[in-house]
């Protein structure tokens, strides 16, 4: 047998193993402890508007629509956008309106283009629609509690806070294992990733929450500030903070609708996360491929196979992965991933992480984008404008 040490490659992944276990467990630590924090209290609570960009008829997209009509809110609008008339979400809300007159509720159908983001440009044509000082804008994939908006407005309403966002757990659309393999990233990794840091100082903004008053937005320059990057919910994080507020997180805790069914879907979505997240933090991105243990350990059971010290760190590796992933699960009240999945799941992690690592182009919503650090997209289509009459509002 060749002593581990002798071999410098298995021993770096040996080591790498080594730290990745002890993030997770970390991992978990913060977990729990962000879920012990107290939500946020107010004696008066502002007038809100969220904002729901809409693009298609997506996975369990009616349910999660659903979850804003029944807010427990004193003073609260809905502000839905949608580029075309015949776009099957915008019959979605019309249906939801009907089962739900007395919410106030607005459908937005513009067309204009503003910029490659279509996401940040449908806001643009939504924001005229909203009628109070508190926007929250949210993804059209998140299921939330009924107490969502009052969180996440009792968190913005903290002195020094000018952003507010959350974490989110994954949600499958249909059984099997390709979502629960999306699912198990974002409740085990992405979660524990987000929570740690924090604790270590950084105060990113996580898209699928971003809540702000109407007052902060006009002073970073407006939604039209961000209509360039694909990394927008990163991009704004960086101009709020730069006014010297806090980008907070609010003690909630969404789900997001997990729709791939198939694995090159997935990895699709995935490749897209890692090259936004690699343009916008490439140190941070590099150093987060020690939370794949799993990997690690077969990578240096691999490079020396007949001996047992890597086979010894793998199983402890993988030991150490599952136990936590699950704790963190059942932290987060996520769905719970079956344990033979977890090695999957490290492996198709780092495999994203290389493929990102080849390129900058990302597949979004029909559009093949270009990301790179704090430069503007990049795409084929050029041409944006749409004659202004063509769009009109119901409400």
């Amino acid at each position: 047998m060749i002593p581990l040490l002798d071999n410098i490659p298995a021993s770096f992944a040996a080591g790498v193993a080594a730290t990745g276990m002890v993030q997770a467990m970390l991992g978990l630590a913060g977990v729990r402890r962000f879920m012990r924090t107290a939500p946020d209290e107010l004696r008066a609570w502002p007038a809100v508007t969220v904002m729901k960009p809409l693009h298609g008829a997506e996975a369990l997209l009616a349910e999660a629509l659903e979850t804003f009509f029944q807010q427990d809110y004193p003073a609260l609008q809905l502000v839905f956008g949608v580029a075309r008339a015949d776009d099957p979400a915008a019959t979605i809300v019309q249906d939801l309106r009907a089962r739900y007159p007395q919410i106030d509720a607005t459908l937005v159908i513009d067309p204009t283009r503003h910029g490659a983001n279509g996401k940040i440009g449908n806001l643009i044509n939504m924001l005229p629609a909203a009628k109070h000082p508190v926007l929250v804008i949210s993804d059209s994939d998140m299921h939330v509690a009924p107490d969502y908006v009052r969180r996440v407005a009792a968190a913005l309403g903290k002195p020094g806070t000018g952003l507010v966002t959350s974490l989110y757990v994954g949600r499958p659309a249909a059984p099997g294992v390709v979502g629960a393999l999306g699912a198990a990233y974002i409740n085990q990794i992405f979660a524990s990733g987000a929570v740690m840091a924090r604790a270590l100082g950084r105060q990113d903004c996580l898209g699928a929450t971003m809540a702000l008053r109407r007052s902060t937005l006009h002073r970073i320059g407006g939604f039209e500030a961000l209509v360039p990057f694909v990394a927008d919910d990163g991009v704004l994080g960086r101009l709020v903070h730069a006014t010297g507020q806090r980008v907070a997180m609010a003690a909630t805790i969404p789900a997001t609708t997990v729709a791939e069914t198939n694995l090159f879907a997935l990895f699709s979505h995935e490749l897209r996360w890692a090259r936004t997240i690699r343009a916008m933090a490439p140190a941070a991105f590099l150093l987060s491929a020690v939370q794949f243990p799993v990997f690690w350990a077969l990578l240096a059971v691999a490079l020396v196979p007949h001996h047992i010290g890597p086979v010894a760190v793998l199983a402890l590796a993988s030991l150490v992965r599952a136990a936590s992933g699950r704790m963190i699960e059942r932290a987060l009240g996520a769905a719970v991933t079956p344990l033979w999945l977890v090695p999957l799941r490290d492996v198709l992690s780092v495999v994203v992480m290389a493929a990102s690592l080849c390129g900058r182009k990302v597949a979004w919503r029909g559009q093949v984008l270009s990301t790179a650090p704090d430069r503007a997209l990049v795409t084929r289509e050029q041409r944006f404008a749409v004659p202004p009459a063509l769009a009109h509002r119901e409400g």
